[in-house]
């Protein structure tokens, strides 16, 4: 008795401290949900603001119209339409990045929001200065946003998603170019304009050990991660650098450069079985051409062991710049989608290509093989998606036209991308809107849509295991979103 009478106090204590430390933890929770509710608050009152002084701009320019008011008079109150949104956006803008600046990652995570205001943004909160953005992208960015998205984009009235939970990472300072799941599902990495890569994890029963910052000095074309373990990143970028960065040691373990010919790495395949990967190159920067005019492409197969080229896969003479890459599931076959509309399949073992046909009247802008790979899919600069069968070559299986692209012009200075979820049934596409569609594959039910950014969606990935999807914006954002 007398050594159980002193642990008492000491077990009474440590049970105190668990039932302290639980609840607030449930306060913490809560103040997260009040933080996001205002939040939106916040912003849905801002965009209400945005309308009024619109159409009391719209009032005053048909009064003036008619002669009634002053020039002076309209031409004040346009200033104030303009002006105003954008500074209020902008001090919010400056404010994510300072705290991007000074954590090491900044994760909020909400309940999924979906007020009839909240996807309301104005053309002129894209213009806040993003650091590294050229005028090609700013063109982008700035061109198309109208309130909710739809008066010339068209989009299809589909349902909201049904969403489990949403975090959003806010640790890119530009807009994000590119994001992906590592092999496992556990690891993010996302890239941006900037030339900043960052690993991440969303779930935080995982360790957060690999997280990490890469500084890459060029804009990132292109991610990739190591099929069979989540230990080597590929890093693809503008001025024709390749990095292999090892998650582990935390440190580039390879710096590999494309010849000065071919300076843009538009996309990095590994192999799911053998130690090698596939970089596609072109002949003109991404960025300042549009992605019609990229000029000749280059394909070459890396050994990941000793990091050495092994050879150059047979394209022809002056072919097309190449934009997307993927294999097979047991890698013996390489599909590549060019410039000229064309999609091209090879035979890895023997290094060359075994068939070919024209696929789109556009540049084709993303490649995936189908769920059991009796098909591929394309996606259109132009908004087009196809099906096509690899039994009956040429045969289109199934078939959409997004609406939720730019129009065709604009589009063509920026590379849409498409991801299939786990089961092969969902095809979630990027878009010149606040919300990206998730096409329903073959199926009679409507599509749906997610939640909505503040701007563009630039970047999409599926989970590869889990109904989980990324989201990477212009907004500078990269979101995680779970569907029931």
């Amino acid at each position: 008795m007398s050594l159980t009478k002193p642990r008492l106090p000491a077990l009474l204590k440590i049970s105190s401290e668990k039932n302290t430390i639980s609840r607030l933890n449930k306060d913490n929770k809560h103040l997260n949900l009040k933080l996001s509710q205002l939040q939106a608050l916040l912003e849905e009152k801002e965009v209400q603001l945005g309308q009024s002084k619109r159409s009391m701009s719209a009032t005053n320019s048909s009064v003036t119209s008619s002669g009634i008011y002053g020039e002076n008079l309209h031409l004040l109150t346009s200033s104030e339409e303009v002006c105003a949104p954008a500074t209020s956006h902008l001090g919010r803008r400056e404010q994510s990045e300072e705290c991007a600046a000074t954590e090491p990652a900044k994760i909020v995570s909400g309940p999924a929001k979906s007020s009839s205001g909240h996807d309301s943004y104005s053309a002129s909160s894209l213009h806040a200065p993003y650091s590294g953005i050229d005028d090609t992208a700013l063109r982008f960015c700035g061109s198309h946003f109208v309130e909710n998205g739809r008066e010339t984009l068209g989009e299809e009235e589909f349902p909201e998603v049904s969403v489990e939970f949403q975090e959003t990472f806010l640790g890119h300072t530009s807009p994000i170019t590119c994001c992906r799941f590592s092999a496992s599902g556990n690891n993010i990495a996302s890239a941006s304009v900037d030339g900043t890569v960052r690993i991440w994890t969303y779930d935080s029963s995982i360790p957060a050990s690999r997280n990490a910052t890469i500084y890459c000095g060029a804009e990132i074309m292109s991610l990739d991660w190591e099929c069979k373990s989540d230990r080597l990143l590929l890093i693809g970028t503008a001025d024709g650098g390749i990095k292999a960065w090892n998650v582990d040691a935390k440190r580039v373990v390879c710096d590999l450069n494309t010849t000065e010919a071919f300076p843009s790495v538009l996309d990095l395949k590994c192999s799911p079985v053998e130690p090698i990967f596939v970089s596609a190159a072109s002949s003109r920067r991404f960025g300042s051409n549009s992605i019609d005019s990229l000029g000749y492409a280059s394909l070459t197969v890396w050994n990941m062991k000793t990091w050495k080229a092994m050879t150059v896969l047979p394209l022809g003479e002056d072919p097309p710049a190449i934009t997307s890459l993927c294999f097979n599931h047991n890698g013996k076959i390489l599909a590549a989608s060019a410039t000229d509309g064309m999609i091209h399949m090879f035979d890895m073992s023997a290094g060359l290509q075994i068939t070919g046909w024209p696929a789109h009247d556009s540049a084709i802008s993303s490649l995936l093989f189908g769920p059991d790979e009796t098909s591929i899919f394309s996606l259109g600069s132009d908004g087009k998606i196809f099906e096509w069968s690899l039994q009956n070559q040429g045969r289109v299986l199934w078939s959409k036209t997004s609406s939720w692209f730019p129009d065709h012009e604009t589009s063509k200075y920026y590379r849409h991308e498409m991801a299939l979820d786990a089961n092969g049934r969902q095809l979630l596409v990027t878009s010149g809107s606040v919300r990206a569609p998730i096409y329903q594959v073959q199926g009679h039910s409507n599509g749906l849509r997610t939640l909505p950014h503040s701007a563009a969606i630039t970047t999409v990935d599926w989970h590869p295991n889990l109904p989980i999807f990324l989201t990477g914006s212009a907004d500078n954002s990269v979101r995680v979103t779970s569907i029931l």
